[in-house]
């Protein structure tokens, strides 16, 4: 069972010394002569250091490095073999290049420090945000919505058929009433007692092939390419995986869609547009893997474990980088909609302000 992070605890050690040895070593395991390396600037919460290598003559391809204390080898492993198990088996991927040892992973040891290296397919097309959320020109919505739900199934209907040789966590070895109790405040007791419910009702959920299995578990449109000539979509960064149900990765998908129409001041409107959305997602899906109805009912609970995931994991950071734990104006909202069992994250509700969404 996890414990809480201890201040300082999970920090990535990169200075330009270890930079210049770690980069040179690197080159020399993966035959790298002739790449330029070009740093992806950190996303908020990101923990990896990540760069794009260019070859003229040879495919992009993407080289991360990662120092977490609380990641084993296993657990990197048990990522990677997940991942080279769905490319295998036709799911759209960016698959894990070998070393030229034929390992997936290559460890270093630099200043005293153990530096985890793993390289990757650079997946085709770019970011949504990249192109500044448009979409292919003269084509509906409709089909980006169709092709993200069709990718994610096919994850999950290969995933179903996936036999671990290192086992990743589990969604109940991190959150677990003990656990929850452990991190979350004494100030915030009724949202650590709601939390307890949510983890018991989730429990009562039969754990079957078709409804638990690895998931991305950070399945949104900052963790997947979309070639803009065709529409397929390339999905990366399994950094967070493990074993959970199915239906939380398409809650998160759920979530993600609000952006598009967060601004609109009419309830009714969002609604009537999530609806549309979600159909589309569940009808790409669909076309892919079966989906048991009665679990797609408790939507609205998986919902809500999203919001457990993103309290934790704000708490978890706080903690990490030795701040004193306070609640923002998000954290705030978030609270709220879990202790006042207001559902879809309140966005129907009044308490939503399009001006501040979700605060």
């Amino acid at each position: 069972m996890q414990t809480p992070p201890k201040s300082k605890e999970v920090t990535m050690l990169y200075n330009e010394v270890e930079k210049s040895m770690l980069l040179a070593a690197i080159s020399g395991r993966y035959d790298l002569a002739g790449y330029e390396f070009t740093p992806i600037q950190e996303h908020e919460g990101g923990r990896n250091k990540i760069y794009i290598l260019h070859n003229k003559e040879l495919k992009d391809v993407v080289l991360r490095i990662s120092n977490l204390g609380d990641r084993t080898k296993e657990d990197y492993l048990a990522e990677l073999e997940f991942v080279q198990f769905l490319h295998k088996n036709g799911a759209s991927v960016a698959n894990v290049i070998e070393s030229n040892h034929h390992n997936l992973l290559e460890q270093f040891d630099i200043c005293s420090n153990t530096f985890t290296v793993c390289m990757f397919e650079r997946a085709k097309g770019m970011l949504l945000a990249e192109n500044n959320y448009r979409y292919r020109e003269g084509v509906s919505l409709h089909e980006y919505f169709f092709n993200c739900g069709k990718v994610l199934g096919k994850i999950h209907r290969i995933s179903s058929d996936y036999t671990p040789i290192h086992q990743r966590y589990s969604f109940f070895d991190r959150f677990n009433e003990e656990y929850l109790n452990q991190l979350i405040p004494d100030e915030h007791a009724l949202l650590k007692l709601k939390f307890n419910e949510t983890i018991q009702e989730l429990r009562y959920i039969d754990q079957n092939r078709t409804s638990y299995g690895m998931i991305h578990f950070d399945f949104g449109d900052s963790n997947y390419s979309i070639d803009f000539e065709t529409g397929n979509i390339t999905v990366y960064d399994f950094d967070n995986c493990c074993m959970g149900f199915y239906m939380y990765d398409l809650a998160d998908v759920w979530t993600h869609g609000v952006g598009w129409i967060q601004f609109e001041p009419n309830a009714r409107k969002r609604r009537d547009f999530m609806e549309e959305y979600f159909h589309y997602v569940l009808e790409g899906y669909r076309s892919e893997n079966n989906l048991d109805e009665t679990l797609l009912q408790k939507l609205p609970l998986f919902i809500n474990v999203t919001i457990l995931e993103n309290i934790v994991d704000e708490i978890e950071t706080m903690l990490r980088e030795g701040q004193k734990i306070e609640w923002d104006e998000e954290l705030i909202y978030l609270e709220k909609c879990i202790l006042d069992d207001i559902p879809y994250r309140g966005f129907f509700n009044e308490i939503y302000f399009t001006e501040h969404p979700f605060e």
